[in-house]
């Protein structure tokens, strides 16, 4: 702990529940009025500017403090001052967001009044991002003058250079993993960041230019060795930890420098990446800034740590220590009211200060403490009557708080023990002679007055429900609304889970929202019936347990015949779909043992077999019944169906590269005879009717290739999530993981509930639309060009009002 504070010159907390991080803070002349202003964005996507005015310790900042507010759409990851548009040299701010760039002009309009100016931005141009950002760079690039330039790193390595108004190029790093922090250097005209191998690396922004474009990635080695040089790094040196943030300084008295703060060290870096000196810190930073040079061949840097401690150093040499009430996450420099050498921090829950260092010392005075004699008996009974009351208040607490007993809004779903007498399956495309349903009754609850209820029952596919959303009349309070509905297997393969989930939502008069949602569990009889056991299977696993097996009569009612004695130990089942699992109970030892041809079969009723022991055992009281896994984790048959999906995947962006290539020869040719056909002088088509229609195959062929593809995608996506689902299950079993270690896993390993491009998985889901209406439209178009062809009249043309150019 420090023994001096900083002195409070100015502070202010940033709205509520805000978060900032390093990039958020910012301090120029924004507006070109010459004096520094303090820019601020936030993950809500606000952007505010201060012009600080001294206050009294303890009061509030002044109203006029505050220059701008404004919240953007999208969260705010940096923003940084400089001359960014073209025909200018004036300072403009540059806002990034995660798939935007946005650069703006502030300026200040003179108040007639006492209110002061009138500050407002105005954007002058934005890019769109095809990458997902992380953070950004700017400066003089190539050496230009009068205007900066500016660097985006993606999340996936690649730097996206732009020439203020127009984009320039995008170059990816090589043997990119996360990315870290990224500055330009104006002397060198390089680019220096730190790579997940832990090591500096400086890249010229002339290789950058000259190297292969990032849009030739997908191309084969050959077109890469032609097309462009490989980036190569112009330096490198390993620091052996992760950087926190680097600063590129060049001060009159001292050598230009390259800082890197690590994350237990402090670096000083030449030019060409030799080491001047390095600094070991003994706590953990958390921000730092070279800000000065106030004797020659020297470098003054502030750095802020997690303890909320403001350390200033000259080169290695500790000169001072304030104290924070905050931990700084951004710390900056600025020149305010005349002021200089302002302390401007930003912590990560929002709270900005402005200081100076001080000498008021900071002291703690112990209280001075009374003696006299203590009285063990009056200890005893104050501590009895004490442990007596905290008891009371445990038997009397409950998880929530009185207020939240009972909820305003209710949804409640109840699944039928039993299948429905008559099927209601609709457009099934299960091959069985009869595919089952089960109906489930779902009850809306509420306490208050709701307006227009909201109920969606979603259910993952390949099961299917007779109807997802419900939309309700106003409820009065302490009323009700009921529906009910069937929920089917829908597609032709098991599905991966046989759970659903209802949510309800609504508001009151006073526009509260209200949402509400349960989980409700499918039978496994929806999906599979009882059938003969196979003796010989692929795929085997063995569960044991620490009680004795128990009869499938006992646990499986439902599946087993109480005729049969043989189904007390070996049961069958058959999926609608057609494959078979077995499972069998030893007679001599606790293990039961599941066997199918196919690994994610083996899923559901391996789930099924654990819950409905759990239960059996609990509803027996017996609390120490475990189940537990020591054979191999089949993980070579894991990997199979992840290569499977992964070809699909490949597949799926070759079929939408070709139908591109082949859509744009068939505009092309539908030009070539909408020219024909205007032209007064009829002329030949030279076969462009037979190369339309032989392009307009193609293109059918391709569509219907791709929609199959795309369904072959969706049944192995299923498919892997089930195995998945096992892996995860069997690893838990083996090692023995509680709830919260096998959540964890679940996050990392399981795929989300829909196979998207954006996330984990396929590219192109949710193309199956677009491919029909292409299908359609090129269709229609082709029709048409060959019907004008055999229907014109005279010199004219019949146009109609709709060509899809």
């Amino acid at each position: 702990m420090s023994l001096f504070k900083a002195r409070d010159w100015w502070s202010t907390t940033l709205g509520e529940k805000e978060e900032f991080d390093q990039g958020c803070l910012c301090v120029a002349d924004v507006d070109n009025s010459g004096q520094d202003k303090i820019i601020v964005g936030s993950y809500m996507g606000y952007l505010r500017i201060f012009h600080p005015h001294p206050v009294k310790p303890g009061d509030d900042m002044q109203a006029e403090d505050l220059l701008l507010e404004v919240q953007l759409q999208e969260p705010i990851l940096q923003v940084e001052v400089g001359k960014f548009v073209s025909g200018t040299e004036g300072l403009h701010l540059a806002v990034l967001h995660c798939r935007k760039l946005c650069v703006y002009a502030v300026s200040g309009t003179q108040g007639n009044v006492e209110h002061g100016n009138q500050y407002q931005i105005k954007l002058m141009y934005e890019h769109n991002l095809q990458r997902t950002a992380c953070n950004m760079t700017y400066g003089p690039f190539g050496g230009v003058k009068g205007r900066d330039l500016i660097c985006i790193q993606s999340m996936d390595g690649m730097l996206m250079l732009f020439e203020q108004e127009s984009y320039a190029f995008g170059r990816f790093l090589p043997g990119f993993l996360l990315p870290g922090p990224l500055t330009y250097s104006s002397r060198t005209d390089s680019f220096i960041t730190v790579s997940s191998c832990r090591q500096v690396e400086s890249y010229k922004y002339q290789v950058l230019v000259f190297a292969t474009d990032a849009e030739a990635r997908q191309e084969t080695v050959q077109q890469k060795r032609s097309s462009g040089k490989r980036l190569a790094v112009d330096w490198v040196l390993n620091i052996g930890e992760q950087a926190l943030d680097i600063c590129i300084v060049h001060f009159n008295q001292a050598v230009s420098s390259v800082f890197v703060l690590g994350e237990r060290n402090l670096f000083c870096l030449k030019d060409n990446g030799q080491l001047r000196f390095m600094k070991k810190l003994d706590y953990s930073p958390s921000c730092f800034l070279p800000y000065c040079s106030v004797k020659e061949g020297t470098i003054n840097t502030l750095v802020g740590n997690h303890s909320n401690v403001l350390n200033i150093y000259q080169d290695v040499t500790l000169k001072w220590a304030a104290q924070l009430p905050h931990v700084p996450v951004s710390v900056k420099v600025a020149n305010i009211q005349n002021l200089k050498g302002v302390i401007v921090t930003l912590s990560e829950n929002g709270h900005l200060q402005c200081s100076y260092l001080g000498t008021d010392p900071s002291f703690f005075q112990a209280p001075r403490i009374e003696s006299k004699e203590v009285n063990y008996e009056e200890f005893n009974a104050e501590m009895k009557e004490l442990q007596k009351i905290i008891r009371e208040a445990m038997k009397t607490q409950d998880i929530l708080p009185q207020s939240e007993k009972r909820r305003d809004l209710i949804v409640i779903a109840e699944v039928s023990p039993d299948l429905d007498a008559e099927s209601k399956a609709i457009d099934s495309e299960v091959k069985a002679e009869v595919v089952p349903s089960v109906t489930v009754k779902v009850t809306v609850q509420s306490r208050v007055t709701a307006q227009k209820p909201n109920l969606s029952v979603c259910i993952q596919d390949p099961l299917a429900v007779t109807c997802d959303q419900f939309i309700f009349n106003d409820l009065e309070p302490d009323s009700s609304e009921t529906v009910v509905l069937s929920v089917f297997l829908k597609g032709n393969f098991p599905p991966s889970e046989l759970e659903g989930n209802c949510v309800v939502s609504c508001s009151t008069p006073t526009g509260i929202p209200k949402v509400a949602q349960c989980k409700f569990k499918l039978p496994l009889r929806l999906i599979c019936f009882p059938a003969q056991p196979s003796k010989s299977a692929n795929h085997k696993i063995t569960i044991d347990t620490n009680k004795p097996p128990i009869s499938f009569l006992t646990i499986f009612p439902d599946f087993a015949d109480p005729s049969e004695d043989d189904q007390a130990n070996v049961l069958g089942f058959q999926f609608l779909t057609g494959s078979k699992i077995t499972l069998l109970a030893s007679k001599t030892s606790q293990r039961y043992r599941i066997q199918s041809d196919q690994l994610e079969d083996l899923w559901l009723i391996t789930k099924e077999l654990t819950l409905r022991l759990e239960e059996h055992f609990k509803k027996q009281n017996c609390k120490d019944f475990a189940c537990t896994f020591s054979g191999s984790i089949p993980l070579q048959e894991y990997f199979e169906l992840i290569d499977r999906h992964f070809e699909l995947r490949l597949n799926a962006e070759k079929f939408r590269e070709l139908l591109s290539e082949r859509a744009v020869q068939f505009r092309a040719i539908e030009r070539r005879l909408l020219t024909r056909f205007k032209d007064k002088t009829p002329a030949p088509l030279q076969h462009l009717d037979t190369l339309l229609e032989g392009t307009f195959r193609e293109v059918i062929a391709l569509a219907d290739a791709a929609e199959e593809n795309q369904a072959n995608m969706f049944q192995a996506f299923t498919k892997l999530k089930s195995a998945t689902h096992l892996v995860i299950m069997l690893i838990s079993l083996w090692q023995k993981l509680n709830a919260d270690q096998i959540a964890i896993m679940e996050a990392a390993f399981l795929p989300l509930a829909e196979d998207t491009q954006e996330l984990f998985h396929c590219p192109g889901c949710g193309n199956v639309d677009s491919i029909y209406q292409l299908i359609n439209l090129l269709k229609l178009t082709a029709e048409w060009i060959i019907s004008c062809h055999h229907h014109r009249v005279g010199k004219k043309l019949w146009i109609l009002p709709f060509l899809p150019y």
